[in-house]
C-alpha cells in the first residue's frame, strides 16, 4: 500500500483503488469538501504526474475520458481548489510523492490498463438526494426528479411561473459554467421538447450563477443528474430481433379438415361445430 498525507489531503492507494479524502486546510474548496471521500478505480485511470515546486508541488490524476461524470458535467471547469483529483505536496514530502507515482504506474502497467475513453461511468458520481442554494436559485435532486426554487433575486420573467419540477427522463442533458471575469455562470439542463436559447437569467431551466462561494456545489448536482444519463459514448441498444413465424404444416392441417368431415358425418360434429372449427383451421393456413 501506498499513502500520502498532506494538509491538503490523503491519498491512499491499495492496488485496485485509490481513496482521496480531502483535508481541513483553508485552500481546500469548498466542492471538495462536500463531496467527501472518492474511491477511484484503478481502471478508471488514464495515468498520474507529479509537479515539483520550489515551495510544493502537485499530484495530478489523469481519469479515463468519460470515467467520471463530474469531470464530463464541468467540462475541465474546475479550478484546483475544487478539483478532487489533484493535491498538493509540500517540499518535504517529494520523496513520498515520487514513490506515490511509481507505484500507481506500475500498476497501471502490471494490470494493463487502457488510457483509452470509456463507454460507461466507472465512478458513480455524487450521493442523492442533495440540494444546493447559490445565485439566483436552489436545485435539489432526489435520483428522478429535478426541482428548481427561485429567490428573491430571480429575475421575475423567470420566477413568475414559480418552483419547476424536471422529470430525469425528460432531461436530455446537463451543463455546469462557473462565472468568468464579467460572465456569469450557469447550471443548465436541456429538456426534451422544451429547447431555449434564452441566456440563463431568463431561461425556466437554468440556475444563474454569480461568483460567490457555493457556486461549485452546483456541478454536484450537474454530476450526480449526469451520472444517471444515457452516457454519451454508450453504444446504441441492439433492435429487438424479430422471430421468424413458426413454419405451418399444411398437410397437417389438411388431414384435420378431413378428421373434421368424418367427425361430422358420423353425427359427432353438428354442422355448427363444424364450420367453427373448419374457420380456425383456415385462419392457421
Amino acid at each position: 500500500m501506498a499513502e500520502i498525507i498532506q494538509r491538503d489531503g490523503t491519498w491512499t492507494f491499495d492496488g485496485d483503488a485509490l481513496r482521496l479524502v480531502p483535508g481541513r486546510d483553508k485552500n481546500v474548496g469548498v466542492l471538495r469538501k462536500s463531496l467527501g471521500e472518492l474511491a477511484v478505480p484503478l481502471g478508471a485511470l488514464a495515468g498520474i504526474s507529479f509537479e515539483q515546486g520550489k515551495k510544493s508541488g502537485r499530484l495530478r490524476l489523469r481519469l479515463r475520458d468519460g470515467a467520471d461524470p463530474l469531470l464530463h458535467a464541468t467540462g475541465g471547469r474546475l479550478t484546483e481548489a475544487s478539483d478532487p483529483y489533484q493535491l498538493t505536496v509540500e517540499s518535504d514530502r517529494y520523496g513520498v510523492a515520487e514513490y506515490f507515482v511509481d507505484e500507481i504506474r506500475n500498476a497501471l502497467l502490471l494490470d494493463e490498463v487502457p488510457s483509452g475513453a470509456v463507454d460507461r461511468y466507472l465512478l458513480p458520481g455524487p450521493a442523492v438526494p442533495l440540494s444546493v442554494s447559490a445565485g439566483d436559485g436552489t436545485a435539489s435532486f432526489d435520483g428522478e426528479q429535478v426541482r428548481l426554487e427561485w429567490n428573491w433575486k430571480t429575475e421575475e420573467a423567470k420566477s413568475a411561473a414559480g418552483a419547476r419540477t424536471l422529470a430525469l427522463a425528460d432531461i436530455q442533458g446537463v451543463e455546469w459554467q462557473p462565472s468568468v471575469g464579467l460572465e456569469n455562470g450557469h447550471l443548465r439542463f436541456t429538456v426534451r421538447g422544451a429547447p431555449t436559447k434564452a441566456p440563463p437569467k431568463y431561461d425556466p431551466n437554468a440556475v444563474e450563477l454569480w461568483g460567490f462561494k457555493k457556486d461549485p456545489l452546483m456541478a454536484l448536482v450537474a454530476a450526480a443528474v449526469q451520472a444517471r444519463l444515457p452516457h454519451p459514448s454508450a453504444p446504441p441498444p441492439t433492435p429487438a430481433k424479430q422471430l421468424a413465424p413458426p413454419e405451418v404444416d399444411h398437410d397437417a392441417l389438411l388431414r384435420r379438415l378431413r378428421e373434421l368431415g368424418d367427425l361430422r358425418d358420423a353425427g359427432v360434429l353438428t354442422d355448427e361445430e363444424f364450420t367453427l372449427a373448419k374457420q380456425a383451421i383456415l385462419r392457421g393456413m
